[in-house]
This record gives structure tokens, C-alpha cells and sequence, in this order.
């Protein structure tokens, strides 16, 4: 029999329950295979008795970035690990940006503020801060102009704790067209869903956020569609993804860009397109069978 391990991580308060798992668990076994759901960081794992290790909910990974690509490349030594090491080590750190726009991917304008650097911020528009290695926008706000000595107290309590920081421009489509998220499995389009803007004036860095507000079914448009799979192209050593979630929303052009592209572990949003169950749990057995 099959054995697959749908990589999770341990509750708490900080991190959001992935209500999808027990589906997938439950679809993969309905399918005849033997699935469990395994936190990534659980002493004593035979991952070597996996003939493959999904990683699905790891979202405590950015508090301890290093520590989970370790993991990742000892696992995928033991075993077939989807997404692979490599992919996982250069998705971690949101500095892949500055490489898909090198490769002329269209993405949000964006720089780097690492711990020791001056710290320049936009004067003349809101702008958006949040850390290299993140999830659910911990660590993330928006800021106006005058509110410049917070922003940097916010940028110096990031780089107390090691975080390089991105400063982007606040993309006001997000407020009118939301952000589009594009899921691909198998290396083929599964679905897309639609969302509200996650940074609401005025909150600050950390505070929990609502991750996906108003989540809805998305058909994409052909620029949309373009711009995803030029990302995905553009991911260095073009390897074979199980899975990718291409974030885009509209830049002051109104054409699509590249927020955030998702190969670790981004939410599959199945509770609100089941009819995608099935395509999951098909090209995840066919990975495990190699």
C-alpha cells in the first residue's frame, strides 16, 4: 500500500486549523492509500517509510525558517518530498522577487531592508512592511507617509529578531479588484479563488489578521493565467512542482502582478472548491508512484 505523509504542524494560538487536511486525508485513504497527517518538527519520524511527504499546513515554518529547510532537505533525502528542498530553500525567503522581476516577470515593486542597512521609506504614498519570511501577514502592516516613526520601530523590532524587511508600494487595486490566488497541482490549473485585502489601516504589525477575507470562486482571466505561468517558469532549475499558488493583484496599470508565489505550503482552499478533491488526491498519487 502507498504510504503518504500529509506534512502539517502542531496547533496553537498562532496558527490557523487547515480544515482541508482530514479531507484529504480521508480522500486518500477512500483512494487506498495509507495517509497520515504528521507534524513536520515531531521527534522519532521514519519519513524514509513515506513513498512521499506532501507538505500541506507547515504555517509556523516562518518563525523558524532555518530550522524547517533543514528539515526539508533531511527529508527529502529519506524520501520523495513535494515540493522538493531545493524549491522550499528559495520560496522561504520572499527575496525571489527581486529574481522573477529579473526574469521579467511583472510583480509588485519591492525592496530589501536587512538588519544594519539605512532605512529609506516612501514619502509620498502608503507603503506596505512586512518580513522576508512570513505567513498569514505576520509581521505585515500598512502605513501612510506620517506615520514614519512607527513604521520604523516596526522595522527595528524585525531586525532584532533577524528579519530582513520588504518595503512595497500599498497596491490600491487590492482595494477594488482584491488579490487573486491561482492554485496549480499536477502542473496544471485546479482552481482560483478571490480575496479582500488583508492589511486594514491602521492595524498594527502584530496583530493577527484575518488571512483570506471574503473568500470567493475566481475565474482568471488570460492575462492573469499568463502572468502565473510566467512565474512558474521562471522558478530557477524549472523543477517538477506538485503544487504552486500564484497570488497576483492589479498594479496602477491595471494589469496583473505577482504578489506572493506559494511553493511551500500554501492553503488549498478545497472547503470552497470540493469538485477539486479528486484532481488532488490524483496527482498526489501519482507523484508518491513516481
Amino acid at each position: 500500500m502507498t504510504r503518504i505523509a500529509l506534512v502539517t504542524c502542531r496547533p496553537g494560538p498562532e496558527v490557523s486549523v487547515d480544515r482541508d487536511l482530514p479531507v484529504l486525508v480521508e480522500a486518500l485513504r477512500g483512494a487506498g492509500a495509507d495517509a497520515v497527517a504528521v507534524e513536520w518538527d515531531r521527534a522519532g519520524v521514519d519519513w524514509g517509510g513515506f513513498d512521499l511527504a506532501v507538505i500541506r499546513s507547515t504555517w509556523d515554518y516562518s518563525w523558524r525558517a532555518a530550522e524547517f529547510v533543514g528539515w526539508a532537505e533531511a527529508c527529502g533525502k529519506a524520501t520523495r518530498l513535494a515540493n522538493p528542498a531545493d524549491v522550499v530553500r528559495w520560496n522561504v525567503d520572499k527575496r525571489y522577487l527581486g529574481e522573477l522581476a529579473a526574469a521579467g516577470v511583472p510583480v509588485v515593486p519591492t525592496r530589501y531592508v536587512a538588519p544594519g542597512e539605512a532605512v529609506e521609506l516612501p514619502g509620498d504614498r502608503e507603503y506596505v512592511v512586512k518580513p522576508t519570511s512570513g505567513a498569514g501577514a505576520r509581521f505585515a502592516a500598512r502605513y501612510t507617509p506620517d506615520q514614519h516613526d512607527i513604521a520604523v520601530r516596526h522595522l527595528s523590532r524585525m531586525h532584532a529578531e533577524g528579519f530582513t524587511a520588504i518595503v512595497q508600494p500599498y497596491v490600491t487595486g487590492i482595494d477594488v479588484a482584491g488579490e487573486r490566488a491561482l492554485q496549480f497541482f499536477g502542473g496544471r490549473l485546479l482552481h482560483a479563488s478571490r480575496k479582500g485585502a488583508v492589511l486594514a489601516r491602521g492595524t498594527a504589525y502584530d496583530e493577527r489578521k484575518v488571512a483570506h477575507p471574503g473568500l470567493e470562486v475566481w475565474q482568471p482571466t488570460s492575462a492573469e493565467l499568463a502572468v502565473a505561468e510566467r512565474a512558474l517558469a521562471a522558478v530557477p532549475g524549472a523543477p517538477e512542482l506538485l503544487y504552486a499558488r500564484v497570488d497576483l493583484v492589479d498594479g496602477e496599470d491595471g494589469e496583473p502582478r505577482v504578489m506572493e508565489l506559494e511553493l511551500v505550503e500554501p492553503n488549498l482552499f478545497l472547503s470552497l472548491h470540493r469538485a477539486s478533491v479528486p484532481g488532488v488526491v490524483e496527482a498526489v498519487l501519482g507523484a508518491a508512484r513516481g
